[in-house]
């Protein structure tokens, strides 16, 4: 089973339809009625979704650590910073990992892209 993506509010909606064009199953924040939710509720909201979470923000960065510490669960972050990946690389990077992880492979874990 590959990997299902749930796009974080700050992801380029570019990233998005590239990923969709590939065949890649992507919802976005915003098509599920979250737009405006914190970064934990994001991150809440992919699990129960049975999705990993793609995001930009940093402080997903954080959010996740802090879970790992305390061993609070959640079904895994694909992270990427806005300014040092293109888009057509982060395209790539996504096609992939989606279609070589399984979600079991990224609970409790951060993937970054590049790869």
């Amino acid at each position: 089973m590959s990997l299902r993506l749930y796009m974080d509010h700050h992801v380029h909606s570019a990233i998005t339809d590239g990923l969709r064009r590939r065949g890649v199953d992507v919802i976005t924040a915003y098509e599920d009625g979250r737009s405006a939710a914190a970064d934990p509720i994001l991150l809440d909201r992919a699990g129960v979704l049975g999705r990993v979470l793609f995001s930009q923000d940093e402080d997903l960065l954080r959010e996740t650590t802090l879970r790992q510490r305390q061993g609070i669960m959640f079904s895994g972050l694909v992270y990427s910073h806005q300014l040092k990946v293109t888009i057509g690389r982060c395209i790539a990077d996504l096609e992939v990992i989606c279609g070589v992880y399984d979600p079991v492979d990224v609970e409790n874990v951060v993937v970054r892209v590049p790869i």
